[in-house]
C-alpha cells in the first residue's frame, strides 16, 4: 500500500483543553490549528473539531491515546477513548484513528522551553503543539509502514478493520 494523498487533522485530547493540528494534502508537515476548551455532554468541541474536519475535507482525524510508558492504561487514556468515540460517531464515515502518544505534551513543552517560551506563556499552545507532534509521528508511521496508523475506532458507519 502506497501513502494515502490527504489532509489529516490530529488531536490531543486534555480534560480541559484539545490541541487540533492538521496536515498539508501531500502528508509532508503537520500544523498547528487551535486550542479548543474541553465542552463535556453539549458537544462544541466535537463540533469544533468538525468545523475543521469539513473545511479541510479531511481524509481522517487522529487522536493520541496517552499510554503509560510501559504501554498500559492510565485515567487519561479512558478518558481520550470516550471522546474519540464520540467524535467517531459524529465524524462518520470519515475514519476517527488512535495512535499512541507517549511523551508527546512533555515533548511539545520541550520544544516551546527551547524556543524561549517561558511555561507561563505556554498553556495556550502547548496542546496544539502536541497535537502536532501527534499527527506528525502517524504520518510518519504511515509513510514507513504502508498501512494506515494506529487503531481504528468503530462507529455505526465504519467497517471494524484496520484495528
Amino acid at each position: 500500500m502506497t501513502f494515502r494523498r490527504g489532509n489529516r487533522i490530529g488531536v490531543d485530547v486534555g480534560r480541559v483543553r484539545i490541541g487540533v493540528a492538521r496536515s498539508d494534502p501531500d502528508g509532508l508537515l503537520a500544523m498547528p490549528v487551535e486550542t479548543v476548551a474541553r465542552s463535556g455532554s453539549t458537544g462544541d468541541d466535537v463540533r469544533a473539531i468538525l468545523t475543521h474536519v469539513v473545511d479541510l475535507d479531511a481524509l481522517e482525524i487522529i487522536v493520541g491515546l496517552p499510554l503509560s510508558l510501559s504501554g498500559g492504561d492510565t485515567p487519561s487514556t479512558a478518558d481520550a477513548r470516550e471522546f474519540a468515540e464520540r467524535l467517531a460517531a459524529a465524524a462518520a464515515p470519515r475514519p476517527v484513528r488512535l495512535v499512541d502518544e507517549r511523551l508527546s505534551t512533555v515533548t511539545a513543552q520541550g520544544a516551546l522551553r527551547a524556543a524561549g517560551r517561558p511555561a507561563k506563556k505556554q498553556r495556550s499552545v502547548v496542546d496544539q503543539v502536541a497535537a502536532v507532534i501527534i499527527l506528525q509521528h502517524a504520518i510518519d508511521l504511515e509513510r514507513s509502514s504502508g498501512r494506515p496508523p494506529g487503531a481504528l475506532v468503530p462507529s455505526e458507519a465504519t467497517p471494524d478493520e484496520g484495528r
